[in-house]
C-alpha cells in the first residue's frame, strides 16, 4: 500500500486565465514534504481567498490519517453530533472544481472526509472514497441454534474477546522506520480503536442482499456481544432466538453515524459527478439547509475487488430543509444499511407559549436526538403550526426574533397574535420547504429498509429507475411524534420505472405506500399527500401488495404492467393489490375488482 506524500504546485493556465492546484502522488513512504491534512487546510484558506479554482489529482491511491486533521464540533441532521476530525473542511468557498482523475482516497480511523459550510458553486468529480477498516463487520454463518450462532470473520474485520465479550477493533499494530510521523502514530494506535455495533442483520451470500424476510437483532447499548472464541477466527455469538441460514453472512451494523462522506450545510449549487463511495461511517451525502444539489453517475456500492457485502451503514443520500433542485441521475445505490434517499423538512415541538411585552412567544424543542443543534428558524420566516395528532396545518405566523437557548430549545418571538388553537405538544415547521426533485435512471436496491422517502411539496419526478428493495420502494412519510420529519407531497409523478420483486424483507406494506404519522383516529380528517400519478411502470411481484395509501387527495394509477414472479416465496396472497383508506379522487385503472377501499 502506498503511503501518502504530496508535492503541491501552483501554476497559471495562461490560455484561460484559470488558476489551479495540481497534486502529484509520488508514492514514497519516506517523503514528508507535505502532510495530507496540512495541504487540505492550506487549500481551504486559498479557496476562500479565491486563489484556487481547480484542484486535480494524479491517478493512484491516497491514504488519509486523523493525527493532524482539522477538528470541529458538529451537528449533522439525522447523523450523530460530536467533535470530529476532518480532512477537507471548507468554509465559504465558491467556484471550485475538485477533480480526482480516478484517484482512490483511503481513510483510516474516525476521520470525516469532506465538510462544507456556506459554500457555493462546487463540483466534485472522478474519485473513489473507501476506508481501510469498515465501521461495520461481517461474518460467515457456520452454525445456528436456539442459544447461539457461530460465525467466522475474515482478517478484514479484526476483533478481540475481552471478558467474554466480542469487541471489534482496528487492525493490529505495525512498526515502520519510514514514513511521516503521522502515519507511524496512527498505525501504532489503530488496534486500540473500538468499532461498536448495535445490531445484527443476515444477508444472502448468493444474492448479496438482505436475506429473505430477515429481521434485525438488537445488541446492547454498550455495543458489545457475549461471545466465545473457537479458534481459526471462529466466534460463538450468544444470542437466543436468532434465525439464520448457514452459509449466509451476518452483518454487525455500526453503532453510530459519526462520519458521513460528504456533510453539506447552508451550501448552494453543489454537484457530484462520477463519485464512488465504497464506505464511510454515516450517510454518503447529507445536505442540510442547502439549495441545488445534484448527483450524476455516482455510485454507493461495496468496494470492488473486496468481499464486502455492505457498502455504507446509513442512507446513501439525505436532504433536510433543502430548496431549489435535488437531482439524482443515473446513480447506483445498493447494499447500504438504510434508504437510498430521504428528503424532508424538520418539525419542532411547542413546549411553551406566553405573551412577553405584548408579543407572542413560543419555546420549541428539537425532539429526536439526531436533530439536536439543527437551526432553521430565522427572522422573517413563515411558520406553519401543525396539530401533533392529525398533522393538520391550522395556523401560519411570521417570525420576528429568534433566540437559541441550547442545542434543543429555541425561543421564537412572532409578528402576529397566536391562534387560540395553538397548544403545547403541537409542532411548527418552515412553510417554504418545497425543493423540486428529479430521480431518474437509477438502480436502487439490495439494501436494508426502503428505497426512497419523498416528502417535498415541490414538483417531484421519479422516472426510469429500477427498484429492488426489501421494503417499500417509495415511501411518503412524515410525523410530529417520533422522527419529526416534515413531509406531504403536492405533485408527484412516478413513471416508467421497474419495481423488481420489492418487499422481500420486512420494511414495508407495499411497493409504494404512504405512512404519515397521523393517529388512526384522525386519518379521516386529513389529506396529507396530494396529486400523485403512477403510470407506465412495470411491477414484477411475488407479493400481492402494490399500493397502500391513506389520507391522500388525488391518486391516479394507470397504464401500469403487473407481472407475477416466482423468484421468491409467495407472500400475502390473501391481501389485495391496493389498499386505499380515507382518500379522495382515486382512479385505479383496470383493477377495481382487486381493491380494498375504506373511505
Amino acid at each position: 500500500m502506498k503511503k501518502i506524500g504530496f508535492l503541491c504546485m501552483m501554476c497559471l493556465l495562461a490560455a484561460c486565465g484559470e488558476q489551479r492546484v495540481a497534486i502529484y502522488h509520488n508514492g514514497k513512504a519516506d517523503d514528508s514534504t507535505c502532510d495530507a491534512v496540512d495541504f487540505s487546510r492550506d487549500m481551504g484558506k486559498k479557496g476562500k481567498a479565491k486563489i484556487i479554482k481547480k484542484i486535480t489529482f494524479d491517478p493512484g491511491q491516497y491514504d488519509f490519517y486523523p493525527d493532524f486533521a482539522n477538528e470541529k464540533y458538529m451537528f449533522v441532521s439525522n447523523n450523530d453530533e460530536g467533535l470530529k476530525r476532518i480532512v477537507f473542511l471548507w468554509d465559504e468557498l465558491s467556484d471550485v472544481e475538485f477533480d480526482g482523475n480516478g484517484a482512490t482516497f483511503i481513510f483510516h480511523g474516525f476521520l470525516n472526509p469532506f465538510v462544507l459550510n456556506r459554500c457555493k458553486n462546487i463540483t466534485f468529480r472522478n474519485f473513489n472514497i473507501d476506508w481501510k477498516r469498515t465501521f461495520h463487520s461481517e461474518g460467515k454463518i457456520l452454525d445456528v441454534n436456539e442459544e447461539y450462532l457461530d460465525v467466522r470473520f475474515s482478517e478484514e474485520y479484526p476483533y478481540k474477546i475481552i471478558q467474554g465479550m466480542l469487541v471489534f477493533t482496528g487492525f493490529p499494530s505495525k512498526t515502520t522506520d519510514k514514513g511521516p510521523r503521522a502515519i507511524q502514530t496512527t498505525l501504532n494506535r489503530e488496534e486500540n480503536e473500538i468499532y461498536p455495533v448495535r445490531g445484527m442483520l443476515e444477508f444472502d451470500a448468493g444474492k448479496r442482499e438482505t436475506a429473505f424476510q430477515a429481521w434485525d437483532y438488537g445488541i446492547s447499548a454498550l455495543g458489545t456481544v457475549p461471545a466465545l472464541a473457537l479458534g481459526d477466527r471462529k466466534v460463538r455469538i450468544f444470542r437466543k432466538g436468532v434465525k439464520a441460514t448457514v452459509g449466509n453472512m451476518m452483518v454487525f451494523g455500526a453503532c453510530n453515524r459519526n462520519i458521513p462522506a460528504f456533510s453539506l450545510s447552508d451550501c448552494e449549487n453543489i454537484r457530484f459527478e462520477n463519485i464512488h463511495i465504497y464506505h464511510c461511517g454515516g450517510m454518503g451525502v447529507i445536505g442540510q439547509r442547502c439549495r441545488d444539489i445534484e448527483l450524476h453517475h455516482c455510485k454507493i456500492t461495496p468496494s470492488p475487488g473486496k468481499d464486502r457485502i455492505v457498502s455504507i451503514p446509513a442512507d446513501a443520500t439525505h436532504f433536510v430543509n433543502c430548496s431549489g433542485r435535488i437531482v439524482l441521475n443515473e446513480c447506483l445505490f445498493e447494499n447500504q444499511m438504510d434508504d437510498a434517499t430521504n428528503i424532508h423538512g424538520i418539525y419542532v415541538q411547542i413546549i411553551d407559549k406566553r405573551i412577553v411585552s405584548d408579543q407572542d412567544v413560543i419555546d420549541v424543542r428539537l425532539i429526536h436526538n439526531q436533530q439536536f443543534g439543527f437551526d432553521f428558524i430565522k427572522p422573517g420566516m413563515e411558520l406553519e403550526f401543525v396539530d401533533g395528532m392529525s398533522m393538520n396545518t391550522y395556523h401560519v405566523n411570521k417570525v420576528k426574533n429568534v433566540q437559541r437557548i441550547n442545542k434543543e430549545i429555541t425561543r421564537v418571538t412572532l409578528e402576529s397574535k397566536l391562534s387560540e388553537d395553538v397548544k403545547i405538544g403541537d409542532a411548527v415547521c418552515d412553510a417554504s420547504i418545497a425543493p423540486e426533485i428529479i430521480i431518474s435512471n437509477c438502480f436502487i436496491g439490495k439494501n436494508r429498509a426502503r428505497g426512497i422517502l419523498l416528502n417535498s411539496r415541490g414538483k417531484t419526478i421519479v422516472e426510469g429507475n429500477t427498484f429492488h428493495t426489501p421494503g417499500a420502494a417509495i415511501l411518503l412519510e412524515g410525523d410530529a411524534r417520533y422522527w419529526f420529519e416534515q413531509a406531504g407531497v403536492r405533485d408527484l409523478q412516478i413513471r416508467n420505472n421497474v419495481f423488481d420483486n420489492c418487499n422481500y424483507g420486512v420494511w414495508g406494506w407495499a411497493c409504494i405506500e404512504t405512512r404519515p404519522g397521523i393517529d388512526a383516529s384522525k386519518r379521516a380528517e386529513n389529506r396529507y399527500n396530494k396529486n400523485i400519478v403512477i403510470e407506465n411502470n412495470t411491477f414484477k411481484i411475488f407479493d400481492n401488495r402494490i399500493l397502500n395509501f391513506y389520507s391522500t387527495d388525488g391518486l391516479i394509477f394507470r397504464n401500469n404492467k403487473i407481472e407475477l414472479s416466482t423468484d421468491y416465496l409467495p407472500q400475502n396472497q390473501d391481501k389485495p393489490h391496493f389498499v386505499v383508506e380515507h382518500c379522495d379522487n382515486v382512479d385505479i385503472e383496470g383493477f377495481h375488482e382487486n381493491r380494498e377501499v375504506k373511505q
